[in-house]
């Protein structure tokens, strides 16, 4: 069998849907719904299984025969991004997300080569306040904006 690109990527897209069914098993159900069609867990075990379904077809049919190459990449920018990313997930709780993702967004932006402070503050922070809103206001989901320290103690 010859290792393609396509079927690296089914085997990777497997591996992932295999772990996403298995750890979708860990969402409690409250006591009514142990017996109801539709329950918390009823699209993640969907998802699961349509994902291996097609990652199975991609690793069975690939279309393409070529060998990955990987040179010309930007690896060390990948690098940085899997940093960010880390920093991100470790920052949001003690920032805040609107500070959090705020930074997140800017240094992104500027990795890609966005090098205009003003743009990166413009496209940023309204993006991530807009967000903060509609997810708090618009679907009552509550998410934490700002810093512990900078919150007004009532």
């Amino acid at each position: 069998m010859l290792l393609s690109k396509d079927r690296i990527g089914g085997v990777l897209l497997l591996l992932f849907c295999v772990t996403y069914g298995l750890l979708s098993q860990n969402i409690r159900l409250l006591p009514f719904q142990e017996n109801v069609a539709f329950h918390a867990r009823t699209m993640p075990e969907v998802l699961a299984v349509l994902g291996i379904g097609l990652s199975l077809i991609v690793i069975l049919f690939p279309g393409a025969a070529a060998r990955p190459e990987l040179r010309g990449y930007q690896w060390a920018k990948c690098a940085l991004f899997l940093v960010l990313m880390s920093g991100y997930g470790l920052t949001i709780r003690p920032l805040g997300f609107i500070l959090s993702t705020s930074l997140f967004l800017m240094i992104g932006f500027a990795l890609l080569g966005e090098r205009r402070p003003l743009t990166l503050v413009l496209v940023a922070v309204p993006l991530v306040v807009a967000f903060w809103v509609l997810m708090t206001q618009g679907l009552d989901v509550f998410i934490e904006p700002l810093p512990g320290f900078l919150k007004a103690e009532g």
